[in-house]
C-alpha cells in the first residue's frame, strides 16, 4: 500500500460470552483505499465492522483510526476519533420522526457548535452532494429505498469525515439503485479522497468498487483470503473463495 494506514487492526479477538465470532484478526487499510469486508452469511462481517467502529470493545487486541487505539483511549480522544469517521448503517437507520434534512443535521448539531443557518446550509450541499437536493423537509416514509441509503450517506458525510463505514449499502436495492449507490462511492472516494470500508456480500457491487478485499470465514473464525477481488476470483488456491467469487455451489464444482 502506497499510502500510510490510517486503520489498523491487530490481534482482534470478538467474543459474546464463551461465543468466539472472530479469533486473531489482523489487517490494515490504507488511507484513500476503497476496502471491502466480505464472507458468507455468519461469517462475522458486521461484528468485525462494529468493532473497528468501537460499537462493541473488543475481547483482546487492537482497533487504531488515524493512530489512536480506540479500545484503551479516554472519552475526550474517543470523541475526536468520532468526528472523523461516518457510519452508514444497514437500512440507513434514519429517524422516521425527522425530516431528511433534519437527520442530516443531527451530527452537525451535535458535534460542532455552529449556528443553524449555517447548519442548514451544510445540510444542503451534503443532500446535493448526494443527488437529493429538494428533498430536505421529506419524511423517510416518503422517500424510496435508495434515497434512504443516499440520505444515510449524506449523513454520514456530514463532519466531511477522513473515513466512512458502510454497513450494506446496496441490501435491498434493485440493480439500478445499486449500482448507483456504487458510483457515488466511488465519486466521493475519487473527489475527496475518503477511505471507504464497506461490509457487503454482493459481488457485483465488489467487482465494481472494491481496491482490496478480505473475506471472513465462519468456520475459521477469522481471514482466509485477502487481495483485489480479480486476484482471487481468478488465482486463489482456497476452493471455499474461488466458489464464493465465482458464484459456484459445492455440487457444481464436484459435478
Amino acid at each position: 500500500m502506497a499510502n500510510r494506514p490510517i486503520i489498523q487492526v491487530k490481534d482482534l479477538i470478538a467474543q459474546y460470552g464463551s461465543d468466539r465470532i472472530l479469533d486473531q484478526i489482523n489487517f490494515q487499510v490504507a488511507e484513500g483505499e476503497i476496502f471491502v469486508i466480505l464472507g458468507g452469511s455468519g461469517c462475522g462481517k458486521t461484528t468485525l465492522l462494529r468493532h473497528i467502529v468501537g460499537l462493541d470493545p473488543p475481547h483482546a487486541g487492537k482497533v487504531l483510526l488515524d493512530g489512536v487505539d480506540i479500545c484503551t483511549c479516554g472519552d475526550a480522544a474517543f470523541a475526536k476519533i468520532l468526528k472523523k469517521i461516518g457510519i452508514l448503517f444497514q437500512g440507513a437507520a434514519l429517524f422516521g420522526s425527522m425530516t431528511v434534512a433534519e437527520n442530516v443535521a443531527l451530527p452537525l448539531a451535535e458535534y460542532t457548535g455552529l449556528p443553524a443557518a449555517q447548519i442548514e446550509e451544510m445540510v444542503r450541499l451534503r443532500l446535493c452532494r448526494v443527488n437529493l437536493g429538494g428533498y430536505e423537509n421529506h419524511m423517510p416514509h416518503e422517500i424510496s429505498g435508495g434515497m434512504k441509503k443516499r440520505a444515510g450517506l449524506a449523513r454520514a458525510m456530514a463532519l466531511s469525515p477522513k473515513i466512512l463505514f458502510l454497513d450494506e449499502p446496496g441490501a435491498g436495492l434493485d440493480p439500478v439503485t445499486a449500482a448507483g449507490i456504487d458510483e457515488l462511492i466511488l465519486d466521493i472516494n475519487r473527489t475527496l479522497g475518503t477511505t471507504m470500508v464497506i461490509v457487503t456480500h454482493e459481488l457485483a457491487s465488489v467487482f465494481r468498487v472494491a481496491q482490496r478485499v478480505i473475506m471472513l470465514a465462519k468456520d475459521a473464525k477469522g481471514i482466509i483470503a485477502e487481495g483485489s477481488p480479480e486476484q482471487l476470483r481468478d488465482h486463489s488456491d482456497n476452493p471455499a473463495v474461488r466458489r464464493f467469487f465465482n458464484r459456484q455451489s459445492e455440487t457444481s464444482v464436484l459435478n
